[in-house]
Formats: structure tokens, C-alpha cells, sequence
């Protein structure tokens, strides 16, 4: 579900030219007030270069100002309220360090719609170190320009069209119902009958054991009672990963040597790596094997890729390595969110069941076509991404020149998209903080947001690449489990705040009470 995964702490420290406060034009922070700034800018041809002002003048977060926040008043795992806070400060656009922060929903459609051929991110890119001190090849999430595309283009086949992600809903739902089965298992020997503590975790491994099962075409056994050795090696390379990256990021490079950071983050991309070097290698000999025996060849994903010949061993592993990451915390923390916000509202609830029941009676397996129907499932989790996207920004490079909300921006400027802002912008979503999925039902008085507001999944070609599967699985996990359960928050729950790493996590463990449905 990845569109792009460079650090969000880079959005927030300067560190680039143009860092200095207090020059013409400038709004540096003297005082924490929160000042609220029209979002209002026209994008039209009034903004022409001859009337624009120059992008220095855009309002700057100084560095002591950056400090402030982020380190004396906490909100280092808080960046996702830090970017409401300033744009509640600054207004649409506000600069920190060399990004262009841009938090209004018509502006983000203007830059998003003059993207080239070959999008670009942020770059130098802590990911592409490691695949250049290890010699290996850039993957999907870490390939630029035409690389990018050529690897795009052979993975979107069985991967972005609606059609191919209906190809794996048979591996989906296998691997839920063994998810079921642990959850089963998980109330009787953990949860006094009923609870299950830190449903996240347990939906890591699920999704994990779904996303390897349609990458590798086998079963890693992460829903057993005792998860293989390898398969928890790569679960925790991954969270250590994460962990790492804001402070590879942050940190001066002299301080690698000194520090165990840097060395604790190429560590957990070598274990994933090897976990998923050892799985492609496995693929190539069991299709060898096949092919010398002279008989067919036949698969679904990583055997497709393999056959295609298109694509080099490395670009294979450093692709799937990628595409592996990007399945696991994404979607296991977008359904632990879901399941909170159904679980806080069982009435809510309860007419969801009732959706899915009457599409999907009985002891029926739900499908894609039955999904289709469903439209309040759809709806909440449209409106869990908004209120908790997987990543809380995005960044765009774009090759040319732009005037953006009345100020000339040089091409080469990197813009960060402020995605958790605007999916909060009463003008798009009145009470913002409430969890309404009837916002997104068609008929729906409260359906009037900008089609930019909320955009989990990117936009235009450097999307996300698993979008499709991501929602499937989403889809047909959720169906799967409020046929079976009803869904209370422990007793003494209340509010679960999120918390920024990277990714958009729960603050704190979700324990669910998960009760048979008769």
C-alpha cells in the first residue's frame, strides 16, 4: 500500500537551503498560537508567473521552531497532528527547510496532475543506499525515471487491474480462515474465552502469511501456534527498519560509526532480503526442475515474473523484498483500525453484518463479486483511511517550473503532500474527527468532499502499485470476520490515539473481545 515510504521527519527538519528564518515575506514562529489562514487560493490564471511571488516568500517553519515541537513538546511520534497544527499556522502552503509543504486539497491536484512520464520522489533515498552498498538493484519503491517505469509496467500485470487482484481471492480467503482458526485458538489458550490482546500484531502475521501466499505461491505458516524462526525474523527486521529510518534519516552520516542506527537498519534489510532471496531461489529451481522434466509451467505471481524473463534476478529480489514490506504493517494497520472504529460503534456494526449476511448468506465464503455489493463495507474502510491513512504524507519532484497558490515554485522543488491535514478539513469533512462512513454513499448529503481530500493510495502512475490486492484482502478479511464475531473493545478501552513511525500506528495495544455470532 506504499506510495512512497522517505522519512516524514525529513518534512520536518530543515535541512536544506533556504532554512535561514526571518528573510522578506518570511512567517517565523514566535509564539505557538495556532493562526487559521484561508485555504481559499484560487488556482487560476490570475496566478500567472508576472503576478506570483517569488517561493521564498511562502511562510517557513524555522529550525528552533522545528525543535520546539518536535523534541520539548513530544511530538516527534506526533507528526501527523504537528502537520494540522501548522496548517492551522501557516495556511495552505508553508515551507520546512527545502519541501514545500502543501496541505489543501486543490493544490495538491495541481501539482499531482503536472507530474511527467516518470514521477519523482525525494532523493538521496535511504533505501537506495543500502541497495548500493549491498550491490544490489533498485526495486518498485526505490527505482526512479525510466528504471521505475520498465519495473511498473511488468509488475502492474497481475497486480492493478480489479480482474488480476479477483485472481487471489481463493488465497485470501484460505488464509482467513486459518485466521479465524487462530483467533479461535487465541481466545480459549490467551483470552479467558473471549479476548484477543494486540490485534495488530496478530493481523501482521496474518497479512504477512496473505501477502507471501500470493507472491510466493506458498504457505510460510505465520498463523501456526508457533510461527516458523525465519518468517518472525522478517516480521521484526521490518519493525526495526522502520524504527531505524527517522534517525538514519535525521542524523548527520559521521554519526553512523558511532551510533548503532545505521548498522541495526542495514542489518533488517539484509535479513528481509534474505528471506525473500531464499523464497525467489526456491521458485527458479522447483520451475528448472519442472522445464527439464518437459512439462508446463504454470502460476500466479512471482512465477509470472520469473517466466517473463523481462526483469534481472536482482530487480526480481529487490521488487518482491519491497512488495512484501509494503503488504504487511500497511494493511494489518488499516484493518486494526477499522476493527477499532466497528468496535466503538456497535450499531454501526451490527448493520454492517447485516449487509454482509444479506449478500453473503449462510456459511458462504464471500467473493469479489460479492464485495461489489457491499457498499457500507466499502464506505468504512474508505472512511478508516481518511481519519487514518497509512502514511500521513506523500512527496512530489516535479521537472517544471509551477505557480502555486500565487507563489513561481522552480522546477526541482520537492512539494510534501499533507495528506492527514486535509483528510481533517472541515471544509471536506464536516466533523472530521467523527467516524462517518456515509460520507462516502452516493446520495449522501455529507458526499461533497474534493475528490483530492483523502487519497490513501496516491494518484497517477506512481500510485500504489498493490492498491487492488490491498483493498481485496481489506474487503473480503473484514466480510470474513464480522460474519463470524462480534466486535467489543476490552473493558476499560476508551481512546487509542495514533502514533506516527512512518507508518500510522496504534499508540498502544487494541485488545478486542471477539464474540461468536449465533
Amino acid at each position: 500500500m506504499f506510495s512512497t515510504m522517505r522519512s516524514p521527519l525529513m518534512r520536518w527538519f530543515p535541512l536544506g537551503k533556504g532554512c535561514a528564518a526571518g528573510k522578506g515575506g518570511h512567517l517565523v514562529i514566535s509564539n505557538h498560537s495556532a493562526i487559521r489562514y484561508s485555504s481559499n487560493i484560487p488556482v487560476s490564471s490570475e496566478n500567472t508567473v508576472l503576478t506570483s511571488r517569488p517561493v521564498h516568500q511562502i511562510p517557513e517553519r524555522s529550525t528552533w521552531g522545528t525543535i520546539y515541537w518536535l523534541f520539548l513538546k513530544g511530538y516527534f511520534h506526533k507528526l501527523h497532528l504537528l502537520q494540522i497544527m501548522e496548517h492551522n499556522q501557516f495556511g495552505p502552503l508553508w515551507r520546512t527547510g527545502p519541501f514545500v509543504q502543501v496541505a489543501d486539497s486543490k493544490l495538491i491536484e495541481q501539482v499531482s496532475r503536472q507530474e511527467g512520464k516518470y514521477p519523482l520522489r525525494t532523493s538521496p533515498n535511504i533505501w537506495v543506499e543500502h541497495r548500493i552498498i549491498r550491490g544490489l538493484a533498485n526495486g518498485l519503491i526505490t527505482a526512479e525515471g525510466e528504471e521505475w517505469h520498465r519495473i511498473r509496467t511488468l509488475l502492474n500485470k497481475k497486480m492493478l487491474r480489479p480482474q488480476d487482484a479477483a485472481l487471489y481471492q481463493g488465497v485470501i480467503n484460505q488464509v482467513a480462515s486459518d485466521f479465524i482458526d487462530r483467533i479461535r485458538w487465541l481466545r480459549s489458550a490467551k483470552g479467558s474465552g473471549l479476548i484477543v490482546h494486540n490485534i495488530t500484531k496478530e493481523l501482521r502475521q496474518y497479512t504477512f502469511e496473505a501477502i507471501a501466499a500470493i507472491l510466493f505461491e506458498v504457505r510460510l505458516g505465520c498463523l501456526q501456534e508457533k510461527i516458523p524462526e525465519e518468517t518472525q525474523k522478517f516480521i521484526n527486521s521490518a519493525t526495526i527498519m522502520f524504527h531505524t529510518l527517522v534517525y538514519c534519516d535525521l542524523l548527520p552520516k559521521w554519526t553512523r560509526n558511532w551510533l548503532p542506527f545505521w548498522r541495526q537498519h542495514l542489518a533488517a534489510w539484509d535479513n528481509m532480503f534474505e528471506f525473500a532471496i531464499k523464497a525467489v531461489d526456491k521458485k527458479v529451481a522447483q520451475i528448472n526442475e519442472l522445464l527439464d522434466a518437459g512439462q508446463s509451467v504454470e502460476g500466479q505471481y512471482l512465477t509470472y515474473l520469473l517466466a517473463s524473463g523481462k526483469m534481472s534476478q536482482s530487480e526480481i529480489y529487490s521488487s518482491i523484498t519491497e512488495l512484501l514490506l509494503g503488504g504487511v504493517d500497511t494493511t494489518a494497520n488499516t484493518l486494526s483500525w477499522a476493527l477499532y472504529s466497528l468496535a466503538k460503534d456497535l450499531e454501526l456494526q451490527d448493520s454492517l453484518h447485516e449487509e454482509i449476511c444479506s449478500v453473503s448468506p449462510s456459511e458462504q465464503i464471500p467473493t469479489a463479486d460479492d464485495i461489489s455489493k457491499m457498499t457500507l463495507l466499502k464506505a468504512v474502510v474508505k472512511e478508516t483511511l481518511r481519519m487514518y491513512p497509512v502514511v500521513h504524507g506523500n512527496f512530489r519532484t516535479l521537472e517544471t517550473d509551477i505557480v502555486l497558490g500565487g507563489y513561481y515554485v522552480p522546477r526541482g522543488t520537492t512539494f510534501s503532500f499533507c495528506h492527514y491535514a486535509t483528510s481533517y478539513d472541515e471544509q471536506n469533512f464536516p466533523n472530521p474527527h467523527q467516524f462517518q462512513p456515509d460520507r462516502w454513499i452516493r446520495g449522501s448529503e455529507r458526499l461533497k468532499h474534493h475528490p483530492f481530500s483523502s487519497i490513501p493510495f496516491g494518484f497517477g502512475v506512481r500510485g500504489c502499485p498493490g492498491r487492488r490486492i490491498a483493498e481485496l484482502e481489506v474487503h473480503l478479511t473484514l466480510a470474513r470476520l464480522l460474519k463470524q464475531f462480534q466486535i467489543k473493545l476490552d473493558s476499560g478501552i476508551k481512546e487509542i490515539p495514533a502514533k506516527t513511525r512512518i507508518v500510522l500506528i496504534p499508540e498502544k495495544p487494541i485488545n478486542l473481545q471477539l464474540v461468536d455470532r449465533v
